[in-house]
């Protein structure tokens, strides 16, 4: 049976790596310090740099210490909740002054609303934040693609390779597992999700790995474009 509901994740999937690691990551490398200074007073940026003090122990009065933490998790590629909110900030400055625009694969928009214009609910699950996938989306080569999305989620759901993450995913859908697809590049993810009984196609993009997926052996459906999805086949 045809699922109802679709969530994608974004980087390797729906998008370069290459995107997110050598154009946002480095101009939140490079900004992000400047603008937690100049905003640290502002609500949703205190929010932040007020959990992360919660979280870490530094004093919210160190400003500096902070900064220098959020710039060691960059170093790591932390999934910190704190800090994919804070990049979400300093990338919407980058999409508004024109500094950059998201990178999608060119197979994925027709696709996409191919499903929505079939009646599937889409949805977004990555670690950046839900603000940071709304102006990937917003802003992205193809356009403004923010309609065809029913909703988004990151890690405040927890973590992308948490099997009960997939459990709260499908609460909050409010469909059974077996009626929702989730599509990745990564492999743990995708067990995670069939551990609750979400089905899955693993989408691994040769751009992305240089993966022959003729070579590889996996229980997950594997496909190196969307225009590979093949819903009935699930």
């Amino acid at each position: 049976m045809k699922p109802i509901a679709i969530i994608t994740d974004i980087e390797g999937t729906t998008s370069s790596i290459r995107f997110v690691r050598d154009i946002l990551f480095v101009y939140a490398e490079q900004f992000l310090p400047d603008f937690i200074r100049k905003h640290k007073e502002e609500r949703d940026v205190a929010r932040q740099l007020r959990s992360l003090s919660d979280n870490t122990g530094i004093p919210l009065k160190n400003t500096e210490a902070l900064i220098e933490q959020l710039r060691k998790w960059m170093r790591e590629d932390n999934k910190s909740t704190e800090l994919k909110a804070l990049q979400g900030m300093v990338w919407e400055m980058g999409y508004q002054r024109g500094e950059y625009q998201a990178h999608i694969y060119p197979d994925v928009p027709d696709k996409l609303r191919e499903w929505q214009n079939a009646g599937i609910n889409l949805y977004v699950y990555s670690s950046g934040s839900e603000k940071a996938q709304r102006l990937f989306f917003r802003y992205s080569v193809f356009g403004d693609l923010r309609l065809l999305f029913a909703g988004h989620f990151d890690t405040s759901i927890g973590p992308k390779q948490d099997p009960q993450s997939y459990q709260n995913l499908v609460d909050w859908i409010a469909l059974p597992p077996a009626d929702i697809l989730f599509l990745s590049d990564v492999e743990a993810e995708l067990d995670a999700a069939a551990s609750v009984g979400i089905k899955t196609v693993w989408v691994l993009r040769p751009q992305e790995s240089g993966t022959d997926i003729t070579k590889l052996r996996s229980k997950h459906p594997m496909v190196t474009s969307f225009k590979d999805i093949k819903l009935e086949d699930l």
